[in-house]
């Protein structure tokens, strides 16, 4: 399967048999079950749709929850759909575990980043700021927002003040440093965004993969 909804559970660190330090985010990763199939009889693609994180059914509507009772699956809170592997085979009420990428060396992961509230433009854009010393009175102000000239308004994209965070990124290309199957969990090399337990998507990394196969190909 192309990815899989996981959680983010921190940062840590790890030791090789060298004895060298990796910084590592741990991600929980499934099991997530098969809720619903798309065929392209029915809907003219092929993929999974998979859910995470039980939910109580009395904070579901009635056709989510009936949509849940049809596939015999516990509530989940959120559903995602993600295309099958070549060649790959699954069942409505099959669990998806993070196994599913035991052969994969590198990830993209999405998340949300954390919400910041309101900021100026040095913390949100990172300003340097007018002068601390010899009466200066715009230490973290904005500076010039417009020409003097015509047509003398704030052109569209300038950098302002404004609400900072809470939007969706997409880390590309993480090493895959350890898989635990035993604890549902993926450790890869870095950061991803969102605080800790935020969901986030899992999925086998594109660019390298498409890499992979091009080098392998060329080899031959």
């Amino acid at each position: 399967m192309e990815g899989l909804i996981g959680k983010k559970v921190g940062m840590t660190q790890v030791y090789d048999a060298d004895g060298k330090r990796t910084c590592v985010t741990v991600i929980e990763v499934g099991p997530c079950p098969v809720v619903q199939l798309k065929t392209p009889e029915t809907d003219g693609y092929t993929a999974a749709q998979v859910g995470f994180w039980d939910q109580k059914a009395s904070r579901l509507t009635k056709p989510v929850a009936k949509h849940f009772e049809k596939a015999a699956v516990a509530p989940k809170r959120f559903l995602r759909e993600f295309a099958l592997d070549a060649g790959e085979e699954v069942k409505v009420g099959d669990s998806i575990t993070v196994e599913n990428f035991k052969d994969c060396k590198y990830v993209d992961v999405t998340g949300v980043t954390k919400g910041r509230g309101f900021a100026g433009v040095l913390k949100r854009y990172n300003f340097a700021g007018g002068n601390m010393t010899h009466g200066g009175h715009s230490k973290r102000r904005t500076g010039g927002l417009a020409a003097r000239d015509l047509p003398g308004w704030i052109e569209k994209g300038k950098k302002m003040p404004g609400h900072m965070g809470d939007v969706n990124r997409k880390i590309r290309n993480l090493e895959v440093v350890e898989i635990r199957p035993a604890d549902n969990a993926i450790l890869v090399k870095g950061s991803i965004p969102g605080a800790r337990n935020g969901v986030v998507i899992v999925r086998k990394s594109l660019k390298n993969n498409v890499l992979a196969y091009k080098a392998k190909k060329g080899a031959k």
